[in-house]
């Protein structure tokens, strides 16, 4: 049976190294927060209520798409295409096409920026290919007007950005439980890792302060975090209670980066 993603693929390289997916949050937890869509997460309530326990159950769904066997990730996209429909039955309304789109784009962006901030800039072919991953799981969401190629989807993904985003209400009600459940000086951490990742837009909207060295010390982890420093992200940006549960999502991405 053929993979749903290559197992050479920048996607698998991403998402399944724990650091990257905690980055990747990282910054999604930002721009989520100014999502015009954001009532969506609170209509639920389970991201509002616990962050962090949304995570885990976004990354356990994201590697059962992009480490299973074709037959298998698109089982699991059923399952959430199904659990979307249920959430729009039971608040009786869609949840709008470019919402949909936001999310996909975050992921892909963010990805892009995760690797470029622990190890490099993805090269051109990189890039394309983890686009088409994802454009291909969007396809699979029944997601409509996805752009076609990943220079149309840079385009797209400005004007997304553009237009979907203000902070809100709940912008600040979903920052309070990020500080609530992560504590003072983990949630200025993330405050910090945000300004480093996040668009300007995004940046601007939050009012996030850039600390000029951070991306530096980010990229000095990336060349020795397999050593001493190993886990170190996670050490900083989790409560310890949740770190052997993190830990658990770690496909040997190291390893494949060293090979590869």
């Amino acid at each position: 049976m053929a993979d749903f993603v290559n197992q050479r693929s920048i996607v698998r390289l991403i998402w399944g190294n724990v650091d990257l997916i905690l980055l990747i949050f990282a910054g999604s937890a930002a721009e989520f927060a100014l999502n015009r869509a954001v009532d969506w997460l609170f209509f639920t309530n389970r991201l509002p209520q616990d962050p962090i326990g949304r995570l885990f159950s976004t990354v356990r769904f994201a590697q059962e798409i992009v480490f299973a066997d074709e037959v298998k990730a698109r089982q699991t996209l059923n399952r959430i295409s199904a659990i979307h429909q249920a959430i729009e039955r039971e608040r009786g309304a869609r949840i709008p096409d470019w919402a949909y789109r936001d999310v996909l784009y975050m992921l892909i962006d963010y990805s892009e920026r995760a690797y470029h901030l622990l190890y490099r800039p993805l090269s051109r072919s990189e890039r394309a290919e983890l686009f088409a991953e994802f454009h291909r799981l969007g396809e699979a969401l029944h997601i409509p007007e996805l752009p076609a190629s990943y220079e149309a989807w840079l385009a797209d993904r400005q004007r997304h950005l553009e237009r979907d985003l203000s902070y809100s209400r709940y912008t600040s009600l979903l920052y309070e439980q990020y500080r609530r459940q992560l504590g003072e000086w983990r949630y200025e951490l993330l405050l910090r890792v945000q300004a480093t990742l996040v668009p300007q837009r995004v940046r601007r909207l939050l009012k996030l302060e850039r600390v000029p060295l951070l991306g530096e010390l980010f990229r000095v982890y990336g060349l020795f975090g397999q050593w001493q420093l190993r886990s170190l992200i996670q050490r900083l940006l989790l409560p310890p209670e949740h770190l052997d549960e993190i830990r658990q999502f770690d496909r040997g991405a190291t390893a494949l980066l060293e090979a590869g």
